[in-house]
């Protein structure tokens, strides 16, 4: 079942020469980063950090950590409305979404492992491995036009924050910021024009209209500003951060730790975090940043685990019954 998932899956969506060489690049940069960075740090005060945060913080940070999986979930619903199921029901598209993005993301090779859960989940529907596909491609689409627009939006507003990062000139972090504004509108006035589709024979999918569309940026868009909360919430209060810049540092951050295909972006995202927001006490913003992922990282895989095995155990328990119950017809 891997092998056919791999071989369907991996040559549309999966890594070239390039991609793979960008993500050992990325890799190794966060490596040699964090090596300087990290040098000096005290983790006793990192350990006293966490330790001090409040349980109000932690608890309002988690609320925003759970409204973005629950934005996160109608990523599988709108995938599956757009290539025709529209039978599944929420529940099991919220699951589908909530464990092979939460397991994907913390095993790396999200596009296989979330494949083979997507698979196990939707083929009790009738779903074949061409339209779990099809699914990883439309959700795939969701987050870039939603990080598009957020990460365009801010930079274009605030270019000084990307270039903390990438140290380049504050023109061209804007031209950058506006030339994925541009990209997004040129896709809308495409779509405006005439219904779209993409691919060929058995791997056709016909684009969302521009009304869907906008819709479909709305839920990119809020799962990031959702997470985006949850992680500003837990930075110290001292010396006073805005808003845009951290977007622009954390989505940088998530989105170099994608790219990577590092479980769950570890050493990337605080890598970047810790590089892009140098006015913090580096103890204080790595004890934020190992909260942040003990809230969206550990605690939801150890969620998804229990959720996938409790329903692994139902069906086990429907066809034992089921067994039951044919035996007893036979005698």
């Amino acid at each position: 079942m891997t092998s056919i998932i791999a071989n369907t899956i991996l040559p549309r969506l999966g890594r070239s020469k390039i991609s793979i060489a960008v993500s050992l690049l990325i890799l190794a940069a966060a490596a040699f980063a964090l090596y300087g960075l990290l040098r000096d740090v005290d983790f006793g005060k990192v350990a006293a950090a966490m330790k001090a945060q409040s349980i109000e913080t932690l608890a309002i940070a988690g609320a925003f950590a759970v409204g973005g999986y629950v934005a996160l979930s109608f990523y599988d619903l709108f995938a599956l409305r757009t290539i025709g199921w529209r039978k599944v029901p929420y529940a099991v598209a919220a699951l589908a979404s909530f464990a092979s993005s939460t397991i994907g993301h913390n095993l790396g090779a999200a596009v296989l492992t979330g494949g083979l859960i997507r698979l196990r989940i939707y083929s009790a529907w009738g779903l074949t491995v061409v339209d779990v596909a099809k699914i990883a491609l439309v959700t795939g689409m969701t987050f870039v036009l939603g990080n598009a627009l957020l990460l365009g939006g801010a930079v274009t507003y605030a270019p000084q924050a990307a270039g903390v990062v990438d140290h380049l000139p504050l023109w061209i972090n804007r031209a950058t910021g506006l030339a994925g504004l541009f990209g997004i509108a040129a896709y809308l006035i495409w779509l405006a024009a005439r219904p779209r589709a993409i691919g060929g024979s058995g791997w056709r999918i016909v684009l969302p209209n521009l009304r869907l569309t906008l819709v479909q940026i709305a839920i990119g868009a809020m799962d990031l500003i959702l997470v985006t909360l949850a992680m500003y919430t837990l930075l110290p209060s001292s010396p006073a951060v805005g808003l845009v810049a951290v977007l622009v540092i954390f989505l940088t951050a998530t989105l170099l730790g994608t790219v990577s295909h590092a479980p769950g972006g570890l050493g990337v995202i605080e890598a970047t975090m810790l590089l892009g927001l140098p006015q913090f006490h580096k103890e204080e913003l790595l004890a934020a940043l190992l909260t942040f992922r003990a809230l969206y990282f550990v605690l939801p895989l150890f969620l998804a685990a229990f959720s996938l095995g409790l329903r692994e155990m139902r069906l086990l328990a429907q066809a034992a019954s089921v067994r039951r119950d044919h035996h007893g017809c036979d005698r």
